[in-house]
């Protein structure tokens, strides 16, 4: 960009003007921009400096009851950290993975002492940052805008006043440089375990969507039937703990792929252990942990058996005397 400016925020200003110009002539969706409209009775600017104090003390009695919401937050992040570190290191960055997970550890910890309420992690999108041009100085830039923001009171007034349609073009490249990392990083022979590992990101995002759908159509869940709530449940259920399950699917086939039956057997296995905590497949709403027996459903016990079955499955694979000396020299 000219003078070295940032090519997101030219993308961004750039739309922002041409949304309000539009606006001014009376062009556009009805509605859109009635967010910044009613800026000036929403929060105004203050001053909170996050300052760390004790209180969290008194309501240690009931974060238990929210454990299983907060522990699947922490597993995705912990995953977030290390997928990101990836994909750093595969963009020609090198990070040392053990310190970037004790620094979103003790950051996370310094900002719930402050009022923090959410974990820490890397910001997704190393390779698309890095090809507009983003150093250091811009994880910089960006913790000193968005503390600032909190601390001032700034950030809702932009939310409001930036449309969505400014940014998401923005966030689609990002997503795009994402997937495409995965595909080019990745030898050809495993792009089917790269394909197959999408699929629960996608559920994730329809099961977002068909939400908000059945929310405001205004019948609760409960009270769908037929094909509807079967398909609504089907792709909850596959969408819940996307991150690990798109881990596990991709580990598996890639290392069925390359005929490495028992350790393929073995992604299978930790899977089915993991979907009777509701780490991953949770049938809860809320995609939370929980015991196996306490959560008064067969579903966790379904999915377990069936990743069992098909771990032997591939076990048995394995013996077939077509597959045994290619095993063997895959293990090797």
């Amino acid at each position: 960009m000219p003078w070295g400016l940032p090519g997101a925020f030219v993308s961004a200003a750039v739309a922002v003007g041409i949304h309000y110009a539009l606006r001014a002539f009376g062009i556009g969706p009805v509605g859109v921009g009635a967010a910044a409209a009613a800026t000036s009775s929403g929060p105004a600017l203050h001053l909170a400096v996050p300052w760390p104090s004790a209180e969290f003390v008194g309501g240690l009695s009931l974060a238990w009851k929210y454990l299983p919401l907060a522990l699947p937050f922490a597993v995705m992040t912990i995953i977030g950290g290390i997928d990101n570190t990836e994909s750093a290191a595969a963009a020609g960055d090198e990070y040392d993975t053990r310190g970037i997970l004790l620094t979103e550890g003790f950051c996370t910890l310094v900002a719930g002492l402050c009022g923090g309420v959410v974990e820490s992690t890397p910001y997704i999108g190393h390779p698309a940052f890095k090809k507009m041009g983003a150093g250091a100085g811009y994880a910089v830039a960006t913790a000193l805008f968005v503390g600032l923001g909190g601390m001032l009171g700034y950030l809702p007034l932009l939310v409001n006043w930036i449309p969505a349609a400014a940014v998401a073009p923005i966030l689609i490249y990002i997503g795009l440089e994402v997937l495409a990392q995965g595909v080019l990083a990745t030898p050809a022979r495993h792009a089917p375990a790269v394909a197959l590992a999408i699929l629960p990101s996608i559920a994730f995002l329809v099961s977002l969507e068909m939400g908000s759908l059945v929310s405001a159509a205004g019948p609760a869940l409960a009270h769908l039937t037929g094909d509807l709530a079967d398909t609504f449940r089907s792709v909850r259920l596959l969408g819940n703990g996307f991150i690990v399950t798109a881990l596990l699917w991709g580990a598996a086939t890639a290392e069925l792929i390359d005929q490495r039956f028992r350790r393929s057997a073995l992604y299978f296995g930790v899977a089915a252990v993991l979907s009777l905590f509701g780490v991953i497949h949770s049938p809860t709403a809320q995609g939370t942990f929980f015991l196996p027996w306490k959560v008064g459903d067969m579903t966790p016990f379904t999915f377990a058996a069936a990743y069992f079955a098909l771990g032997l499955v591939v076990l048995a694979a394995a013996l077939l005397p077509g597959t045994r000396r290619a095993a063997s020299e895959a293990e090797n």
